[in-house]
């Protein structure tokens, strides 16, 4: 688990493709390592990878074929930028909220303008995500923990703050970009717990019919 606060910004060192997979190596830059051990999680921009190889200056670890097709790591390059967070323990504060490093779908930025000392964010979500995402609430972009300032349809928008800026791969970020989701995990499951027996149905899915029977929709 991790809590969508960036302690690094690290570098693709380099790729190499494993028959379908890849292999990456991650400069991971200030990301303190003394702690980290073989098998640990490192979260790479959002998507949770374990580290298999520990040379020093970085870590390398595998991406499968789903990883690649569900995720921006299947778009990177070496030099690229990424944010880095490693795993959470008992005693880390929860300054951001509860991430699995999980990736729900990839989102495109359709907005990216200066809002005063801050950046305005709008990115457009595959439809499917739209229903798990609501305004104040939380949601990961690229790793990085942001509360929903407004929603309109299948598109949110946020409120980009200096630190964070300075702090994570955020300023980087240009109209048409594509980024990691995941959403609340909270909201992801609640979902589940309303089908109730419809679950082990092939097929089951949340409806109308089903929220209104709930009382979630009049």
């Amino acid at each position: 688990m991790f809590t969508g606060i960036i302690t690094a910004v690290g570098t693709i060192a380099a790729l190499q493709p494993r028959g379908g997979d890849m292999r990456l190596r991650i400069a991971t830059g200030k990301l303190d390592l003394s702690d980290v051990q073989l098998g640990d999680s490192i979260a790479v921009s959002g998507v949770c990878l374990t580290a298999i190889e520990l040379p020093g200056d970085g870590f390398w670890a595998d991406a499968s074929r789903e990883t690649l097709e569900l995720t921006i790591l299947g778009e990177i390059a070496p030099g690229m930028k990424v944010n880095l967070e490693k795993a959470l323990t008992p005693t880390t504060r929860l300054g951001g909220h509860l991430v699995s490093g999980h990736v729900d779908g990839i989102g495109t930025v359709s907005e990216w303008r200066p809002d005063g000392r801050s950046w305005r964010l709008r990115v457009q979500t595959p439809d499917a995500l739209a229903r798990y995402i609501a305004a104040k609430g939380s949601i990961c972009v690229d790793g990085v923990s942001l509360t929903v300032n407004r929603v309109d349809g299948a598109a949110f928008e946020l409120n980009i703050v200096p630190h964070t800026l300075a702090e994570t791969t955020l300023a980087n970020f240009q109209v048409g970009r594509r980024v990691n989701l995941e959403v609340d995990l909270i909201a992801r499951y609640l979902e589940r717990l309303l089908l109730g027996d419809r679950a082990a149905r092939p097929g089951g899915d949340l409806t109308e019919a089903l929220l209104r029977e709930h009382g979630f929709w009049k």
